[in-house]
């Protein structure tokens, strides 16, 4: 079952994608939520119902109105997440990026998963991502994969993790790596250089769909896998491709560390982490090390399309606008 939000007059609703187009559940059975919000704290009773209401599509035996989302109206399907956080699940993109930077791979990211904090009210879904001006000094893409937990929890059991995921979705964790990697000198962060955009979409897939693409964990790991292709484009250029499945840590082994003290809520999102090849930071690190007198780095300008596809999960595409504003944070430094 794919989940969608699209914007109805000035609220968000709820919407099943069915045979390209949405269908809003609540209007089609009134115990459904009007809200993605709603819906997931609703927990299991109403997943059900949404799964009805689309068995019942499918046979014919309920009979509605698609309704019309105007280009542009498609949210990010959990518009208002409780949390945002980001893992560092792929082995083959921190080991790129550290070896780009001349250091050794770090013992520590076999030993246990990690994650930060992004900003919850920055997420967003398909359509244009406004940048500041500082946004644009090496703006880039990270081409993940993203859950949404579906049920409240604490200290979770990696074993038990996957029960917990009401669905997953694209993400694109948008970045400002001058700001990011300014701030990091310190010691803390990522923040500016995060919290401007994080993009997740098209829509929520429910696990059952991606039964048919589950594999095996990798050896002494916990937790479903999955074979789904990873890609993203810039201005119908591939350049990233990688796969769900080359995960080292999987979601419920991230789960099961983010859980621990605290509460997990229906609505929070966590990301994969940036698959390998996964961002022009990586990219750019391996071109220049490879062949450092001719190779040209490349981010993100002002216009440019970002588009990402993973198996199953849809396609998420971007467009890059720069606000109308001079103001810059890299102005205000002391000297």
């Amino acid at each position: 079952m794919k989940l969608v939000s699209y914007l109805y007059n000035t609220d968000a609703r709820l919407g099943l994608y069915h045979d390209g187009q949405i269908y809003d559940l609540h209007s089609i059975d009134s115990n459904i939520p009007h809200t993605m919000g709603e819906f997931l704290f609703a927990g299991e009773e109403a997943m059900q119902a949404a799964h009805a209401v689309e068995a019942g599509l499918k046979a014919g035996s309920i009979s509605a109105e698609p309704q019309e989302v105007p280009e542009g109206f498609l949210l990010a399907p959990v518009p208002f997440p409780t949390s945002c956080r980001d893992g560092y699940a792929f082995r083959q993109h921190v080991e790129a990026a550290r070896r780009n930077r001349g250091v050794d791979m770090i013992q520590e990211f076999d030993e246990y998963p990690i994650f930060y904090f992004t900003n919850h009210n920055a997420v967003q879904g398909p359509g244009e991502i406004e940048c500041m001006p500082d946004h644009f000094l090496n703006l880039d893409f990270e081409l993940e994969a993203a859950i949404v937990i579906g049920k409240h929890g604490r200290n979770i059991p990696a074993a038990e993790a996957d029960s917990y995921i009401a669905g997953f979705m694209i993400m694109n964790d948008m970045s400002a790596r001058t700001l990011q990697m300014e701030e990091m000198l310190l010691n803390l962060g990522p923040a500016k250089g995060k919290d401007f955009s994080t993009v997740i979409g098209p829509w929520l897939v429910t696990p059952d769909e991606l039964a048919p693409y589950k594999v095996a964990a990798k050896p002494g790991h916990t937790g479903a896998a999955y074979n789904l292709g990873m890609k993203c484009w810039v201005n119908g250029k591939l350049v990233s491709e990688g796969n769900v499945a080359d995960m080292d840590w999987t979601f419920a082994e991230i789960i099961e560390r983010c859980s621990y003290g605290v509460d997990m809520l229906p609505g929070d999102v966590i990301g994969s982490g940036t698959v390998g090849t996964g961002c022009f930071l990586e990219l750019n690190g391996t071109g220049k090390r490879l062949n450092p007198d001719n190779f040209k780095p490349q981010w993100l300008q002002e216009g440019d399309e970002v588009k990402m596809e993973i198996t199953g999960l849809g396609t998420l595409v971007n467009t890059i606008v720069k606000e109308d504003s001079n103001f810059s944070l890299m102005a205000l430094k002391k000297k």
